[in-house]
């Protein structure tokens, strides 16, 4: 049996930039992407229009094997998410979903029926995972292992920016607010909480532009002597 294909982890809280990087990091490399938080939300809101309630793990993770996943584009504004042949991606980024999500995500029988699909994604030649446990759990062999980080306030206020050239009226206050309490949940469940992994490469954005970030990850990636 031949060397499995390359991984390279992105792991960190919800609105670091996990997707600008490893958008930028598939595009550059030519591999595959694995946006393995989206898969959560989608089992959440594939929960929610089925009438599940989201405290009954069982009966949210029997609906994982199901479902017809698909993620097409290669940035951020021409992406798109597909289930089952639908068009769900604006539901997906809903601030709403990500809150459904990350109370489904403290489940064992939700991560448990999600590990191997996410496991399924990696193909030659390579695989850029996002998440929150992509190096600590679902590929601990990852090549690199990046930990992306920036503040609770940072991350509310750029999501805002992002709310309000998209139209939506929305309160800094509140997303500050959500980003911590979500951030509470992910970093004290009991199974595969949010962490960086002992090998992991902590990069703090607090105070980086997103240009700045990929610079260093490219300088990350050289280090390791990966290249397209």
């Amino acid at each position: 049996m031949g060397a499995l294909p390359p991984v390279i982890a992105v792991d960190g809280p919800s609105g670091v930039g996990k997707g600008m990087v490893t958008r930028w990091l598939a595009h550059e490399l030519g591999w595959h992407r694995l946006d393995s938080g989206a898969l959560y939300r989608i089992l959440a809101l594939a929960a929610q229009r089925a009438g599940i309630p989201h405290d009954q793990p069982a009966a949210v993770a029997a609906l994982a094997p199901g479902l017809d996943i698909r993620f097409v584009g290669t940035t951020e504004a021409d992406e798109a998410i597909l289930v089952d042949g639908a068009d769900w991606t604006a539901d997906i980024r809903a601030e709403s979903t990500g809150g459904l999500a990350s109370h489904i995500a403290s489940a064992e029988a939700v991560r448990a029926a999600l590990l191997q699909r996410q496991r399924d994604f990696r193909r030659a030649p390579g695989l850029v995972a996002d998440g929150r446990d992509m190096g600590t759990v679902v590929f601990p062999d990852a090549r690199l292992k990046i930990f992306l980080d920036a503040s609770a306030e940072a991350r509310a206020e750029r999501r805002w920016r992002q709310l309000s050239q998209a139209g939506v009226n929305a309160k800094l206050l509140d997303l500050c607010d959500e980003v911590r309490a979500r951030d509470e949940r992910d970093r004290k469940r009991a199974i595969a909480p949010l962490a960086p992994a002992a090998d992991a490469i902590v990069v703090d954005s607090t105070q980086m532009k997103p240009d700045e970030v990929l610079a260093e990850v490219g300088r990350l990636l050289r280090n390791r002597g990966i290249s397209p």
